[in-house]
């Protein structure tokens, strides 16, 4: 049977399609299913699969299609290899051989030619072979591996009518990671395209592997009314103290509820911020962040559970979740049960003792008479408002602060005389040194600002200033505020190594009762007030003993109701100022802030910022940081007036390899890396391809999983491989367990390297969130990215979920390391974003690129800034919305030193808001029983996992005057749009200001 050339041969569909119809343009092979198609006028032969010349990388979680077939119509039928079980890859360990057929059928009544089978491309390279007889596997005989002939390809055969050939395909991985494989059958007129996968795993990734599919049942509960109840039997606290003011309950009244909860916009928000509408504007968004916490607390209501008879006295409650804190419960807090399917009036129960997944519960005595263990029950959580109640309470006060606070002006300046000083650290620069005479010299009004990128010691200048204030000046009095316990701790720890300037009774670490003790630095405690079993605020006259007082803002709000009045403190330092909504940090200035009170600022606006769970607050000016609105807003911020703001641009942190990158991206180029002390002994640990080039990226194509009912995504694959480079790292001794840092964005994968570090008995290495990173800074970071499919990270880009797209996120992950900095991520993945892309580039630029095939640069669909809607502003440059890119990890309320929030996400700070009910498939929605709908799965975004701290953000617009001016802009200037935005931040401002009116 002669063969017709090859411009002889039809454009032919995909079998899936239609044999025999013609295809116009090699452009329609696009978003075919894979199956049967020729050459297309052309001597280049390509993969369908890959729509390229070789095979790089298939995303087969986004194209289901890869290995979808119904051939059974067709003459010929090419049976799949290594079919997909429960729609994943067949796993393969290392080193074995794993073999499957490919039947070759002829169905026709006529013989058909088989011109060959020969394998295409493969990824890895040379990692699949061909065969006629069946591979020696793992328990054959030596003799018999000898003996095996691979083949590349199989040539010319004719199969008659019925007749089906069988071939062999094989592959012995070298590495973990998936390989792939393009089979091309030639037969006929037809060549018939087969891809395989299998997922190679090591001793480690198959140890995580989980046989619990993912399964999230989602059922409409019914609505718990809690109006009245059964009180419950409330804790008591031997010689608890009451603070001296009360705080007001501060309800929502009902017809700004039902304006709220219908989604009608109240007027005030359209509105510019003004002294007369301060206090409206922000009650109104706190009001709507509120009900969006109320909801999702809710989320976490159970039915039909049970409960035990713990002693005499308690019932156990388990709650999954509790010991992530998903949700947040603790000491003192209640519930809410009825018996399954009733009506009745509920029970209120108190929570006495937390342990692990359990809470003990007391009832009415009547309740725990009734009680039996078969008992089923419905349970209603409910959101502790406390510091809801606090956030209100400074909102409605911080008028009161005036303008000069509020909405500074050139005026607003109180006097500055700047002296000599001696440093108490002599290492302390000269930008640090003027910012500490600044603070010295002033008194007066307007916040001071201290802002500069990570490392470059910030915390240090506030550091130097207290102290040069508790040795010169007897009468100050210093509040110090950060964002977290964390950072208060770490604030107190620095002001420590000065010990011998401070005498020790005149520090005093303010904590929330509802922090654990044992979540406290035992150096620390002899500075804390901690009776009956509890953190407790001192009474006031202890209080006003203290020279320096250490909290976190929320915690500051006791100081105040314990009866420290205005102008106490001489001086209040806000820490992480760029991580606190403007409510935040009004907590410790309006209560506290006198008219001569000398308030100091310090903080980085392109680092994380406030986090907001109602996305339409953020949107509206909750998710803004105090920080940013004075440095963005107000001249004599913006043009680096040095008696208002000081800029620090020398890091002492990162390798300027490190360093250059983000200096580009998000800070000008003006970063002076100044790291002394390079630490060779630690790039010879690691295999680093270029060893001048301390930044290395791993390229591994793993698999997005979850498991169980657990939202929250692992690879496995990454997993492991991050483990692997820690255990060649630490080998050699050089390099401690504490060196070394793991940052990832979801919380089940930091659950899964965690437990594989424990396997290897390095329990204490810290792997976690960009959250509970920021501020801290190791020796070696290593980041794992996760995701590995296009499908699930455009999920999170349309829920501003993307750990890959949050630009703030990417900086802060990126700056925690010192002299080594390793990302372990799917290249083909994480291209798609901008700056992750440019991170891939120059570490393959520098030759420091290892693993997977590298895709090449017309791959990359740069994403991650998306243009905002156009409404009317209230805030920012040519009075344009801006995004703000904050969806970052609520801080637990715990580590916020508040007594705690419930259902705020936990110390854990997962950076991820995961799917619940997620149906992928965007369907509109026309009623509440449409559940898959984008509107619904943005609400149920609180019944998933990691209560995150939103992984996501807006992404920012810049300055410009309108989208056309904007795209010009950036069309004309190579720096990213955040740059732009920010040309104040680089003392460009004027510079921006000429060029819009150039391209205008």
């Amino acid at each position: 049977m002669p063969r017709a050339s090859e411009q002889e041969i039809p454009p032919i569909h995909p079998a899936s399609e239609g044999w025999g119809r013609r295809r116009s343009s090699s452009d329609e092979y696009r978003g075919f299913k894979m199956g049967t198609y020729v050459r297309n006028y052309s001597d280049d032969e390509f993969s369908v699969a890959g729509e390229k010349p070789d095979v790089e990388f298939m995303d087969y979680q986004n194209d289901g299609s890869i290995q979808d077939y119904s051939l059974e119509d067709a003459p010929v039928v090419v049976t799949v290899p290594f079919p997909f079980i429960d729609g994943k890859p067949k796993s393969v360990l290392v080193g074995e051989t794993s073999a499957d057929t490919i039947s070759i059928e002829n169905t026709s009544s006529e013989p058909v030619n088989l011109w060959s089978v020969r394998i295409f491309s493969s990824n890895p390279e040379d990692s699949y072979v061909l065969s006629m007889m069946k591979p020696p596997l793992n328990d054959t005989d030596e003799e018999a591996k000898r003996n095996f002939l691979g083949l590349t390809s199989v040539e010319d055969r004719t199969l008659q009518p019925g007749q089906t050939l069988t071939i062999w395909l094989s592959c012995t991985p070298k590495d973990i990671g998936l390989h792939t494989s393009i089979v091309h059958v030639d037969i006929g007129d037809e060549k018939i395209e087969r891809v395989a996968f299998l997922l190679a795993d090591d001793n480690v990734s198959q140890a995580l592997f989980s046989d619990k599919p993912y399964s999230r049942k989602h059922t409409q509960k019914k609505k718990f009314e809690c109006s009245s109840f059964v009180p419950g039997c409330r804790p008591t606290r031997q010689h608890s103290q009451g603070f001296k003011f009360k705080l007001p309950q501060f309800v929502i009244p009902a017809d700004i509820r039902e304006l709220i909860q219908s989604k009608q916009r109240p007027d005030v928000l359209s509105e510019e911020l003004n002294m007369t509408n301060y206090a409206k504007f922000f009650s109104t968004l706190l009001v709507m962040e509120e009900i969006n916490l109320e909801e999702e607390m809710r989320s976490y209501d159970m039915e039909r559970i049970l409960m035990r008879r713990r002693g005499l006295e308690f019932l156990s409650l388990e709650v999954p979740g509790l010991a992530e804190k998903r949700p947040s419960l603790v000491h003192g807090d209640f519930i809410f049960v009825r018996h399954a399917g009733s009506d009745a009036r509920p029970y209120q129960g108190f929570i006495h003792k937390v342990e692990a997944d359990e809470i003990f519960l007391k009832f009415d005595n009547q309740f725990h008479l009734a009680h039996r263990d078969r008992n089923q029950y419905d349970v209603s959580f409910t959101y502790n408002r406390l510091n809801m109640r606090r956030l209100y309470k400074a909102i409605h006060e911080a008028e009161l602060l005036g303008p000069d606070i509020l909405f500074p002006c050139r005026s607003s300046s109180g006097s500055v005389k700047k002296g000599p000083f001696k440093p108490l650290n002599p290492h302390i620069n000269t930008e640090q040194a003027d910012a500490v005479a600044t603070i010295l010299g002033c008194r007066g009004v307007a916040p001071y600002v201290i802002y500069g990128p990570p490392g470059t010691g910030k915390t240090m200048t506030l550091v130097e200033s207290i102290l040069q204030l508790y040795t010169a000046k007897r009468r100050a009095n210093v509040l110090i505020c950060a964002a977290s316990n964390s950072a208060a701790d770490h604030v107190l720890a620095k002001l420590l190594q000065a010990s011998y300037l401070i005498r020790p009774s005149d520090i005093f670490r303010l904590n929330a009762a509802s922090r654990q003790y044992e979540d406290v630095d035992p150096d620390f405690i002899r500075f804390c007030f901690f009776q009956d079993m509890v953190f407790k605020c001192p009474p006031l006259q202890a209080l006003l003993r203290y020279k320096i007082v250490i909290s976190t803002y929320m915690s500051s709000s006791m100081l105040q109701s314990e009866g420290i009045r205005q102008g106490h403190f001489t001086h209040i330092f806000l820490d992480e100022a760029g991580q606190a909504s403007e409510p935040e940090a009004m907590v410790p200035l309006s209560g506290l802030c006198g008219r001569d009170t000398v308030v100091v600022l310090a903080g980085d606006p392109m680092q994380l910022g406030p986090v907001v769970y109602c996305k339409q607050a953020e949107k509206d000016g909750l998710g803004k940081s105090y920080l940013q609105r004075l440095l963005f807003e107000y001249e004599q911020y913006s043009t680096g007036d040095p008696n208002y703001v000081t800029k620090l641009v020398r890091n002492y942190r990162c390798h300027p390899a490190i360093l250059e990158l983000p200096s580009e991206l998000f800070y000008g180029g003006e970063l002076i890396a100044c790291k002394e002390d390079e630490v060779s002994s630690i790039y010879d640990s690691i295999d680093l391809p270029n060893k001048s080039f301390p930044v290395l990226f791993v390229g591994i194509q793993g698999c997005d999983e979850r498991e169980g009912n657990n939202p929250s995504w692992f690879n496995r694959i990454e997993a492991s491989k991050v483990v692997n480079i820690i255990r060649n790292l630490t080998r050699g001794g050089d390099v401690r367990e504490a060196d070394i840092g793991v940052i990832t964005p979801y919380r089940q994968q930091v659950v899964k390297i965690k437990k594989a570090l424990e396997t290897f008995e390095m329990p204490d290495l810290k792997v976690g969130s960009v959250e509970q990173f920021q501020g801290q800074e190791r020796e070696i970071i290593i980041i794992s990215t996760v995701r590995s499919t296009v499908k699930h990270n455009e999920f999170d880009k349309f829920f501003n979920l993307g750990f890959l797209s949050n630009h703030r996120r990417f900086n802060v992950a990126i700056t925690r390391a010192k002299s080594l900095l390793i990302i372990v991520g799917n290249p083909h993945i994480i291209t798609k974003d901008r700056h992750w892309d440019r991170l891939l580039r120059y570490c393959a630029d520098n030759g420091s690129y290892q693993g997977c095939p590298l895709p090449p640069p017309e791959e990359t669909q740069v994403s991650g800034f998306r243009d905002s809607q156009d409404e009317p502003a209230r805030w920012g440059y040519n009075q344009q919305q801006e995004s703000s890119a904050n969806y970052s990890y609520k801080q637990d309320p715990h580590d916020s030193g508040s007594e705690h929030v419930n259902g705020l996400p936990s110390t854990e700070n997962e950076v991820e808001w995961s799917e619940k009910t997620l149906n992928e498939e965007h369907q509109p929605c026309s009623s509440a029983a449409e559940a898959d709908s984008p509107e619904f799965m943005l609400k149920q975004k609180a019944e998933e996992e990691e209560h995150v701290e939103q992984d996501g953000v807006q992404p920012e617009q810049c300055p410009a005057k309108d989208n056309k001016l904007q795209d010009a802009y950036a069309a004309k200037y190579t720096f990213p749009p955040e740059c732009i935005k920010h040309a104040a931040y680089t003392g460009t401002l004027q510079c921006y200001n000429e060029q819009n009116e150039a391209l205008s």
